[in-house]
C-alpha cells in the first residue's frame, strides 16, 4: 500500500498524483491494481481516474488497461521549450545588463497573466525588488504590453475583455481603448514603455523574442528608476534592448 503525504492540503490532488506516478512507473495498469497499490475506496479511484481521463491526462485501452496521456506531453514539452528559452537567453541578458547597468528580466505568458522566468541583477547601488516567478499586469508592465501587443487577435481580444483596469499611479492605462492604442504604438516601434505606470519611479523598456515558427514566444525588458531611465535615453536604450531580443530570437531559429 502506498502511503500518501499526510500533511496534503489538497488530498484529492495529492492521490491524483500518486496514479499518475503509479501509472508512469508501471507503463500501463487497471484499476484493481491502482485500488491494491493506493490503499483507497474503490469508488475514489474511480472518480478520480475519470476526471484524469477527461483532463486528457490518462488513457484507457479498450482492455481497461490505464495509460499517460498525451497532455502530459504537451506539458512537458512546453516546460522543455521555456527551460531551452532559459538556457538560450540568460548569456545575452546578462551581457544586456553589462551593457546598460540595468536590471534585466525575461517573461513570459503564463494563461492570461505575464511572469517573470529570468532575473539578472543589476549592478547598480538602487535595487528594484523583483523575482523569478513574479506575475505582472498585463497594462501597466511593458513586459506585459509587449507580450499582448504580438498575440493572435482572438487571444488578444479575449485578454484586454476579461482586464479590470486599476489605475494605481497617475501614468496607469484606464481603458481598453487607450490599452489599443498603446498596443498599436509598439507594433508599429517594436518595443513597449512603462512610464511610471505600475510603480512610482520605476521605468521598464521590453522587446518581443520571436521562435523559429515566427512567434513570440517570450519578452525581454531592462528596469530601472528614473534616474537610469530618462528621456534622453529611452531611445538607445531601446535600441540596445531591441538588439538583444533579435539576438536571442536569431539562436532560437527565427529568420527574419
Amino acid at each position: 500500500m502506498m502511503e500518501l503525504t499526510p500533511k496534503s492540503k489538497v488530498p484529492a490532488l495529492t492521490r491524483a498524483i500518486a496514479i499518475l506516478d503509479i501509472i508512469s512507473r508501471q507503463g500501463q495498469c487497471n484499476a484493481n491494481q491502482l485500488v491494491s497499490e493506493l490503499g483507497m475506496p474503490k469508488s475514489t479511484v474511480y472518480l478520480l481516474l475519470e476526471e484524469l481521463k477527461n483532463q486528457r491526462l490518462i488513457t484507457q485501452s479498450h482492455a481497461g488497461n490505464y495509460r499517460l496521456g498525451l497532455r502530459l506531453l504537451e506539458l512537458g514539452s512546453q516546460v522543455s521549450r521555456q527551460l531551452d528559452l532559459r538556457n538560450v537567453a540568460l548569456p545575452h541578458l546578462k551581457m544586456l545588463m553589462q551593457d546598460t547597468g540595468l536590471l534585466c528580466h525575461l517573461g513570459v505568458l503564463d494563461g492570461d497573466t505575464p511572469i517573470y522566468l529570468i532575473k539578472v541583477e543589476s549592478q547598480s547601488n538602487i535595487q528594484v525588488r523583483t523575482w523569478e516567478g513574479k506575475r505582472l499586469s498585463l497594462c501597466r508592465s511593458s513586459l506585459g504590453k509587449c507580450l499582448l501587443t504580438w498575440c493572435d487577435r482572438e487571444r488578444q481580444d479575449a485578454l484586454i475583455a476579461a482586464l479590470e483596469f486599476h489605475p494605481v499611479q497617475p501614468n496607469s492605462l484606464t481603458s481598453s481603448a487607450q490599452l489599443r492604442r498603446a498596443l498599436q504604438q509598439i507594433h508599429q516601434r517594436g518595443w513597449a514603455f512603462d512610464d511610471e505606470e505600475d510603480v512610482a519611479n520605476i521605468r521598464c523598456i521590453s522587446a518581443p523574442v520571436f521562435n523559429a515558427a515566427h512567434r513570440v514566444t517570450a519578452a525581454i525588458s531592462v528596469v530601472g528608476t528614473t534616474l537610469h531611465v530618462m528621456p534622453e535615453n529611452v531611445d538607445s536604450l531601446a535600441d540596445r534592448v531591441k538588439k538583444t531580443a533579435w539576438e536571442i530570437s536569431r539562436d532560437l531559429g527565427y529568420k527574419a
